[in-house]
C-alpha cells in the first residue's frame, strides 16, 4: 500500500476493524518513511457475469431499480427496497464466489421479494421466469397460497396454549 503523502511503497497496519456489518475491513496504517497515518477500507469485489459473458461490478442500485418497477403502486418504500438489496447481496456473498451469474441474482431476489410483497413478487417472477400463459400465473399463485396456508397452520399450532406444556 503506497503512502498517500510521500508515495513510499510500504506501510504498516496499526489497527484493523470490520465495518458495514462485516462486509469491509477498515485498516489504520502508518508510513515507515514519513510516519503519517492514513485509513484504508478493503472490500471483497463481487462481479456479475451477464448472459453475453461480459462481467461488471455488482450493484445494489441495479437491484433496487429492477425491483422498484415490480413494486410500482405497491406499499413498498425505498427503505424496504434498500433492505431487500442488502439481503440479496449478503446471500450472494455468503456463497463465497467472487463471480456470480446474473441468473443467480434473480433467484436470490425472489425469496426476499416474496416476503416483502406477493404482488410485486408475481410481477417480478412473471418477467424473470418468462411466464407465457395464465397457467404460469395460476401455478405461481397456487404455490403462494399453499405456502401461506402452511405458515398459518404452523402459526396456529404455535399459538398461546402450545408453549404451556
Amino acid at each position: 500500500m503506497h503512502c498517500p503523502f510521500c508515495r513510499h511503497t510500504d506501510s504498516r497496519v496499526v489497527d484493523s476493524r470490520t465495518s458495514d456489518d462485516g462486509a469491509s475491513i477498515r485498516r489504520r496504517r502508518q508510513c515507515p518513511n514519513c510516519h503519517r497515518r492514513f485509513t484504508t477500507v478493503e472490500t471483497a469485489s463481487l462481479s456479475v457475469v451477464k448472459r453475453s459473458g461480459a462481467t461488471e461490478p455488482f450493484s445494489r442500485e441495479k437491484i433496487v431499480n429492477g425491483v422498484r418497477k415490480a413494486c410500482q403502486g405497491r406499499p413498498v418504500g425505498d427503505d424496504d427496497l434498500a433492505l431487500l438489496a442488502q439481503k440479496v447481496e449478503e446471500t450472494l456473498r455468503s456463497a463465497g464466489s467472487a463471480e456470480i451469474d446474473a441468473y443467480e441474482i434473480g433467484l436470490a431476489i425472489l425469496g426476499p421479494l416474496r416476503e416483502l410483497d406477493e404482488v410485486a413478487y408475481l410481477r417480478f417472477a412473471s418477467v424473470y421466469q418468462a411466464f407465457d400463459s395464465l397457467d404460469d400465473f395460476e401455478s405461481a399463485i397456487a404455490v403462494l397460497r399453499a405456502e401461506r396456508e402452511q405458515n398459518e397452520r404452523a402459526a396456529a399450532s404455535d399459538g398461546p396454549g402450545a408453549s404451556a406444556r
